[in-house]
């Protein structure tokens, strides 16, 4: 996805205007429009909710938290604090628990290289994002992992229990703080079972990858036919398809076990294989994709950190340009 003379001619109007406001604008529609799509397997969407959060809860956070994003977006360090704000504001205004805290880790260090791109007049690309996102992530420092641990409370996170660092051990932010750990070290010792730690580490592959896909299905070079008025709404659900096939969602497996998340993905790889096997028309698959939905939703299966993922490719679409 590189961004045509069109999208940089929007860029430097932006970035003359209020670059901080573009980039959270952004962020924010990102969040709204993957909460909005459906059918997208075992997460609320308009459609569904869980028993104690809603698709309100999560709309009443995507709103919440722009003044933060936009704070961020004109900043180049503070991560923890800026995660920890937006929780704080996030569970001021809905009390659906965790709605975003994911999403969180991944829009704020990107909105922070976005920002920076755009107002030293460099070309925006996903390659040149994610390389400024990684950046921006090594270097983090030590209360920025405070920041973080002090916000698990309040957003809710349901956390693995590792023995380095343990997240249910009130000692944590003792440890860290003797310890010098960086955030960005702690998101190592994660990354080899959590996909948001995993992002940080590599670069922000998937959220990249993510994006490619969505604005290739935009424009119409992609793989598939989809069906009705709503090519916006398809091209997430497919996005999100993709992305839990081609990795186990940490949300699941922290939340039930590893064979669950296999289960989980493989299934969704086997709906991608038959849609491209049908013709690519995705009217043909849809119903095996709504059956999936319901399956998953009975058995209280969420794919969180997929839809995290999702957002973060959305974000990175948007500031390339890609409208719908």
């Amino acid at each position: 996805m590189k961004t045509k003379q069109g999208t940089k001619e929007k860029l430097s109007k932006a970035s003359g205007e209020n670059t901080a406001s573009y980039v959270a604008r952004c962020a924010q529609l990102a969040m709204l429009l993957e909460v909005s799509a459906h059918p997208k397997p075992g997460n609320i969407d308009r459609d569904h909710d869980y028993e104690d959060t809603t698709f309100e809860h999560f709309l009443a956070s995507s709103v919440a938290v722009y003044p933060i994003l936009e704070e961020a977006a004109g900043i180049e360090h503070r991560i923890g604090r800026s995660v920890h704000k937006a929780v704080l504001e996030s569970t001021a205004w809905q009390k659906g628990g965790n709605t975003h805290f994911g999403a969180f880790l991944l829009l704020f260090p990107l909105a922070m290289a976005a920002g920076k791109l755009i107002r030293n007049c460099k070309e925006l690309t996903p390659e040149t994002l994610t390389e400024e996102a990684l950046n921006v992530v090594k270097e983090t420092d030590v209360e920025d992992a405070v920041q973080i641990y002090m916000s698990f409370g309040p957003a809710g996170v349901k956390v693995r229990k590792v023995d380095e660092f343990d997240l249910s051990d009130a000692k944590a932010i003792e440890d860290i703080e003797k310890n010098c750990t960086t955030l960005f070290q702690l998101m190592e010792i994660s990354s080899s079972y959590d996909l948001i730690a995993k992002e940080w580490t590599s670069g922000f592959t998937r959220c990249a990858e993510c994006a490619r896909i969505l604005t290739k299905e935009m424009e119409g070079k992609g793989t598939f036919i989809h069906s009705g008025n709503s090519r916006i709404n398809q091209v997430i659900v497919y996005a999100f398809l993709k992305m839990l096939a081609a990795d186990m969602d940490t949300f699941i497996e922290t939340k039930f076990d590893r064979h669950t998340a296999e289960e989980v993905s493989a299934k969704a790889g086997r709906i991608i294989y038959k849609l491209e096997d049908s013709g690519n028309n995705m009217g043909n698959i849809l119903p095996e994709i709504r059956n999936f939905d319901e399956d998953l939703l009975e058995r209280n299966i969420n794919p969180g950190s997929t839809a995290d993922i999702t957002i973060g490719g959305l974000f990175i679409s948007l500031l390339g340009g890609m409208r719908f």
